[in-house]
């Protein structure tokens, strides 16, 4: 399963989770099979407020699921309807949130929890 955490700077494991998926810099793409680490840069960061394209800022780079701090529901909507979930990172470092993950202890975001207008998600 290939995990993407959106990170301001990369590094590894250690990186921070980023408060918000589309004004991310960057994503650390982790293989929870082989344990690899890919690094993706935000191809769409100039996007419009409430227009982020997850599939053009991952520079079309297959994930089955997304840990982040926060995301609006746009994005929610159009990463489920490619069959990928995301989930609210539970802990700052990636590593952590690895863990988290493959315990199950992260909750699943939904438009339902999703940020408005960049309220209530703590960036």
């Amino acid at each position: 399963m290939k995990l993407c955490f959106p990170v301001e700077s990369n590094k590894g494991l250690k990186s921070v989770v980023y408060g918000h998926f589309g004004s991310a810099p960057m994503f650390i793409v982790y293989d929870t099979e082989t344990s690899a680490i890919d690094t993706v840069s935000n191809q769409d960061l100039s996007h419009e407020h409430g227009m982020c394209s997850p599939l053009k800022a991952l520079n079309g780079k297959l994930i089955d699921a997304i840990v982040v701090g926060g995301i609006g529901a746009g994005a929610i909507n159009k990463l489920n309807s490619m069959g990928i979930k995301v989930y609210k990172a539970g802990d700052n470092s990636i590593q952590s949130n690895i863990s988290l993950f493959q315990s199950n202890s992260l909750s699943e975001l939904t438009i339902n929890n999703a940020c408005n207008n960049h309220g209530g998600c703590g960036h």
